[in-house]
């Protein structure tokens, strides 16, 4: 091969993943064409970025699909995971990990422990997974610009001058490979932006106040959530996928620690948790609808998380794929030990913290959050739009009418 027939190949390679990439993508990823996703949330959505800042989650999370630990407290799949699968995207990459990431199809700024306002279990809340993003926008779409005018230089470089040797071809090369792991700077307001978030707020009010004062907490929590989506909206985001919180009361760790017999529902759920879980919905969906109405250009899709999550609780007393008992958890333990999925300890003889035999039978992995198998289950009740406000699905989240 001649040296201009090189010089052309490695021009078109380099134009190649410029601009390429983005057409074969954009074509499979659904109806709405998602090019990214951007989810914010707490751990029912992390992808490994509490694991990357603070603590690494152990084995045996992770098992049952990855075979190793992944960053989420889950023996396997995620909702998000899901979704991307859905939307034929790459799962996300957390925003806080630097090892083997890629942000090309989006970012998870999720973090496990966080909270819509400040103050609660983790430092990632809401605002500062906000402000990541601002950054990261930024910085992303400053990287790729630079990244693509050097190419071009080089390319020209190399069409016009006869002198070719291994050091030019080094420098084509270290060029173009980063390009292709760097966000599109126009795809920000193509994007799917995804919160499941919310949870951790009454939660935490829980353990540090009364019930009264968790549900007097929420006008101030939800208006916390509306300013981070306004504050999206300027960024150029206009596609917003957003979970309410599931039933708070059907966590076996809330069952174990309200142990009141008059406090539980049909399902053995804790009756006064779920009662503020239902009013927190109530309120964030009329503050959607505000949303909807106040910025023109977005496209706010409403789930009911908590619906399909205690229908997949009172369903497993009624079908054989799950166990009956919405206390039983797979990793852990909680009965008198306060043992964390993925240590074990030894009590009088009796071991603590095994895992499971079969993760595929129990809807709750470690007590807290749900098991690879019931978040399977979630999502294909909730991608198809059967659970949505307004009732799309998620790769048509893109047709929602600002009415709706």
């Amino acid at each position: 091969m001649n040296s201009l027939k090189l010089r052309r190949l490695w021009a078109l390679l380099i134009l190649g993943l410029v601009g390429r990439t983005v057409t074969l993508f954009g074509a499979a990823a659904g109806t709405c064409g998602f090019p990214a996703i951007y989810n914010f949330g707490d751990s029912n959505s992390d992808t490994g970025g509490i694991s990357a800042a603070l603590n690494a989650i152990q084995p045996p999370n992770g098992e049952t699909f990855f075979g190793h630990p992944s960053g989420r407290a889950c023996d396997g799949r995620l909702i998000i995971d899901f979704i991307a699968e859905k939307l034929k995207l790459p799962y996300l990459s957390a925003y806080l990990d630097s090892i083997g990431t890629s942000f090309r199809h989006g970012a998870n700024f999720a973090t496990g422990g966080s909270s819509i306002r400040p103050g609660g279990y983790s430092p990632f809340h809401l605002g500062i997974q906000v402000s990541q993003f601002i950054q990261f926008k930024s910085r992303t779409t400053d990287l790729f610009n630079r990244l693509r005018s050097h190419s071009q230089f080089l390319i020209l470089y190399s069409l016009h001058y006869t002198s070719q040797d291994r050091t030019e071809l080094y420098l084509l090369y270290r060029t173009a490979i980063p390009i292709k792991h760097i966000a599109r700077p126009q795809e920000f307001s193509k994007a799917l932006y995804t919160f499941d978030i919310g949870q951790n707020d009454l939660a935490y009010g829980y353990q540090h106040s009364s019930e009264e004062q968790v549900r007097a907490s929420i006008p101030d929590i939800l208006d916390t959530f509306c300013e981070a989506v306004q504050q999206l909206y300027k960024e150029g985001a206009r596609y917003f996928w957003v979970h309410n919180t599931g039933p708070i009361g059907c966590l076996p760790y809330s069952i174990l620690y309200n142990k009141s017999p008059e406090n539980r529902d049909s399902s053995g759920c804790v009756k006064s948790q779920n009662t503020v879980s239902r009013e927190f919905n109530r309120q964030l969906k009329s503050q959607l609808l505000k949303l909807r109405k106040k910025l023109p250009f977005a496209r706010i899709v409403h789930v009911d998380m908590y619906s399909v999550k205690y229908l997949l609780i009172t369903k497993a007393k009624s079908q054989g794929c799950f166990v009956k008992n919405p206390v039983k958890f797979c990793c852990g333990s909680y009965y008198g030990y306060h043992i964390d999925c993925g240590k074990r300890e030894v009590v009088n003889g009796t071991v603590y913290g095994n895992p499971c035999e079969d993760p595929s039978r129990q809807i709750s992995w470690d007590g807290i959050h749900y098991s690879e198998a019931a978040n399977s289950w979630i999502a294909n009740h909730i991608l198809d739009g059967s659970f949505s406000d307004p009732p799309l699905p998620v790769d048509k989240a893109c047709q929602a009418l600002r009415d709706a």
